[in-house]
């Protein structure tokens, strides 16, 4: 089972725009992207829930196949929906000038801010893969030296899983990638993350 731990990478703004002073008003739908790493724990039924967007949407959007299966940092991206109002001015020139100003400065400040927010979360977000990354090397080159065919008895492969942790994570194959993403998720599931797992193998020499 998995622990819930979730990042953020980057969620666009909701574009549109407002006029002030107005005596009609009508609604625009508008398209907004998100974009959400997989962290232990995450299923799609919580993304579903956490952004408002259906299940069936995300998978078809990520072409996810099985949706009771998303791995440990899968990239997933998403169009949203959602409604601004706008408002057709009636004031006066002046009047309407000074709120069109105004409101265009509100824009400019509110977009600063959601880039400033991105930067961050993404910088965050690249330290922390960093730090896993530098676990998991750790672990790989301990366990087989980074060879996929490293045999133990029945722990196999670059993360030397058992025979019953490939029946659950995969793995069984010589292919890298397969290989890696077994060892990443049986991480997850068990310790969370791959600096726990690590310093589980330090502590007892297995993890």
């Amino acid at each position: 089972m998995f622990n819930i731990k979730k990042t953020l990478t980057i969620a666009a703004g909701v574009a549109g725009a407002l006029a002030f002073g107005g005596a009609h008003a009508s609604a625009d739908t508008t398209t907004s992207t998100s974009d959400y790493v997989v962290q232990s724990g995450d299923t799609l039924n919580k993304i579903s829930a956490k952004y408002n967007v259906s299940v069936s949407t995300i998978a078809a959007q990520n072409n996810i196949s099985n949706v009771n299966w998303i791995v440990v940092g899968q990239h997933l991206s998403f169009a949203t929906t959602g409604t601004s109002t706008t408002q057709a001015s009636s004031a006066t020139t002046d009047t309407t000038s000074t709120q069109a100003s105004t409101s265009t400065t509100a824009a400019a400040t509110d977009t600063t801010s959601t880039q400033a927010s991105t930067s961050t979360t993404a910088a965050t977000t690249s330290t922390t893969s960093s730090t896993n990354s530098d676990a998991l090397n750790t672990l790989i080159a301990r366990e087989s030296g980074g060879n996929v065919n490293a045999t133990n008895g029945q722990y196999y492969g670059l993360g030397q899983l058992s025979a019953q942790a490939r029946a659950i994570y995969g793995g069984n194959s010589a292919d890298y990638n397969d290989q890696l993403n077994a060892m990443k998720a049986y991480i997850a599931a068990r310790y969370g993350t791959a600096e726990n797992a690590l310093a589980h193998s330090n502590a007892t020499g297995w993890y």
